[in-house]
C-alpha cells in the first residue's frame, strides 16, 4: 500500500486499478470494515460468520427497495449473495484498510490559515434589529475613514476661505484687545498675529497695533517698518492720526497694521513729560475715522508706559501664558497692575481672556500647568490650546502668519480654534469702547 491519496487493497478488489478514495463518504458505507451495514432487500442475503464479496452492477430498480429504506448512491457497490450458497471467491479473509492518522505537525500545517474578519458584537446585532437606523461605535468616521492629505487639505479650505464670507460672527461694538505679558518669550506678537489673521480672513475688520519696539508684529505681517517709515511712534509723540501710519497687510483683505520702528524705544523716556501720557495711544484709535470689529495692541514684555497706554485704550485683557512655571511666577504682578489700571485710568477694563501656549503633551509639567490656570481662572482660559509646532516658528522668516504660511498645520488649526472661541464669546458678551 502507499500513500497518494488512494489506497489500494488487492485482497478487496484484485488489481491495483480499481482504488478506494479517502474521500468516499456517503451514508450507510465504511470502507473495507467487516460486517458493514447494508441496505435491508429481500434478496440479499450475508453471511454473519464470513466477509460478503463486493461486485459492480446496474443500479438496482426503483419500487420496494425505496419504500423499505434510502437508496444507495450510483458509484455505491451493490453486495448480492446467492440464496443458500457461500461466494467462494470472496471466501478470503482481509484485514479492514485503516487509512494512515496524519501527524500534528502535518496537520497543523495543512490547517487553512483564516484571517481576521472583524465580527459584529452581540450588543451591534441586537441594536441593528430594533432600529434600523442604529449606527454602530466600530463604524469609522469620516475623520478616521479619509486620508491625512485629505484632512490637511480640508483644514486649509477651511482656514483660508477663499470664498470671502463672514463665518466668523462680528461683534456690535469694536473688540479693543491688549495682548499683554510682562515676560518675553511666551507667545504675545505669534498670538497677536495669528489671531487677527484669523479673524480678518473670516469677515471680521482688524486693525493690529504694533506697539513693541522690536517690531516683530509689523514682521510677521510683512508690513515695511524700517527707519523713516511712519509708525505709532509718531502717534504717541507728535499727535499724528493713526489713519495716516496704519498700512493694509497684502494678501488679506480687511486686515490693516501700525508698524513699530526702532524709534519707538525712546517712547519711554519722551512720554514722561508728555500731558496725559498714559491716554495717548486711547485717543489716538478714538479718532480713527473708520470703524472695526477687532483692535489688536501687540504690548512689550515689561511693564512701563508703552504697556500701560495699552491697558488704558483696551477693555480687554488676552494674556498668552507658556506652559511653565517661569510664566506663572510674574503672573501675580501683572494682575496686580491691571487692577491699578482699573481703579485709576480704565474702569472698564478686565481679563477677559487667558490662552496656553507653547503646550507639549508630551510632559507633565505642561498638564500641570494647564489644570492650575483653569482652577484659578475658570471660564476665562480659551478650550483651544496652542500646541508647540515648528511650522508657527517658520512663518515669520517668510513674512506670514501660520495661516497663510501652512493653514493645514497643527498650529494654524489650534490658532482658528481660538479665534473662534473668541469671536463666540464677544457675541454671547458684547463689549466694546461704549460698552
Amino acid at each position: 500500500m502507499h500513500d497518494d491519496g488512494r489506497y489500494d487493497d488487492p485482497r478487496v478488489t484484485g488489481s491495483t486499478s480499481d482504488p478506494v478514495s479517502r474521500e468516499t463518504d456517503y451514508q450507510s458505507w465504511s470502507p473495507g470494515v467487516a460486517g458493514a451495514s447494508v441496505p435491508a432487500d429481500d434478496d440479499v442475503f450475508s453471511a454473519p460468520d464470513e466477509a460478503v464479496a463486493p461486485t459492480i452492477g446496474p443500479e438496482p430498480p426503483t419500487g420496494r427497495r425505496a419504500a423499505d429504506g434510502p437508496s444507495r448512491p450510483a458509484n455505491a457497490a451493490d453486495v448480492r449473495q446467492t440464496p443458500g450458497r457461500r461466494n467462494r471467491a470472496a471466501a478470503v479473509r482481509f484485514e479492514s484498510a485503516v487509512p494512515h492518522q496524519p501527524t500534528a505537525a502535518a496537520a497543523r500545517d495543512a490547517t487553512p490559515v483564516v484571517p481576521d474578519v472583524p465580527v459584529a458584537s452581540t450588543e451591534s446585532l441586537a441594536a441593528v434589529a430594533t432600529d434600523p437606523t442604529y449606527v454602530s461605535r466600530e463604524t469609522p468616521t469620516r475623520e478616521e475613514d479619509d486620508p491625512p492629505l485629505a484632512m490637511e487639505a480640508m483644514r486649509a479650505v477651511q482656514i483660508l476661505n477663499p470664498s470671502g464670507e463672514v463665518t466668523m460672527p462680528r461683534p456690535d461694538r469694536t473688540r479693543v484687545m491688549c495682548v499683554a505679558n510682562q515676560k518675553g518669550g511666551v507667545g504675545k506678537t505669534t498670538t497677536t498675529v495669528n489671531l487677527a489673521v484669523a479673524l480678518a480672513l473670516h469677515g471680521n475688520r482688524v486693525l493690529v497695533v504694533d506697539l513693541d519696539p522690536q517690531g516683530n508684529a509689523s514682521t510677521g505681517l510683512n508690513v515695511p517698518h524700517h527707519t523713516g517709515i511712519p509708525d505709532v511712534y509718531d502717534c504717541l509723540i507728535n499727535s499724528v492720526p493713526l489713519a495716516e501710519v496704519a498700512q493694509a497687510v497684502e494678501g488679506i483683505p480687511n486686515l490693516w497694521c501700525v508698524p513699530a520702528t526702532i524709534d519707538l524705544a525712546g517712547a519711554e523716556i519722551e512720554l514722561v513729560s508728555v500731558v496725559a501720557r498714559e491716554s495717548r495711544l486711547d485717543r489716538a484709535i478714538a479718532a480713527y475715522p473708520g470703524q472695526f470689529d477687532y483692535v489688536f495692541i501687540d504690548c512689550p514684555p515689561s511693564l512701563g508706559l508703552l504697556t500701560v497706554n495699552a491697558l488704558v485704550a483696551a477693555q480687554e485683557v488676552l494674556i498668552p501664558i507658556q506652559c511653565e512655571y517661569y510664566a506663572l511666577e510674574g503672573l501675580n504682578q501683572l494682575i496686580n497692575n491691571i487692577n491699578l489700571v482699573r481703579q485709576h485710568l480704565n474702569p472698564k477694563l478686565d481679563v477677559s481672556t487667558i490662552l496656553l501656549t507653547m503646550y507639549d503633551r508630551r510632559t507633565r509639567l505642561a498638564d500641570a500647568v494647564e489644570q492650575d490656570v483653569r482652577n484659578h481662572f475658570g471660564d476665562k482660559v480659551l478650550q483651544a490650546v496652542i500646541p508647540r509646532n515648528v511650522r508657527v516658528s517658520e512663518a515669520p522668516s517668510y513674512g506670514q502668519s501660520v495661516m497663510t504660511y501652512d493653514p493645514g498645520s497643527r498650529g494654524a488649526t489650534s490658532y482658528f480654534e481660538a479665534a473662534q472661541e473668541i469671536a463666540e464669546r464677544g457675541v454671547k458678551e458684547p463689549v466694546g469702547r461704549n460698552a
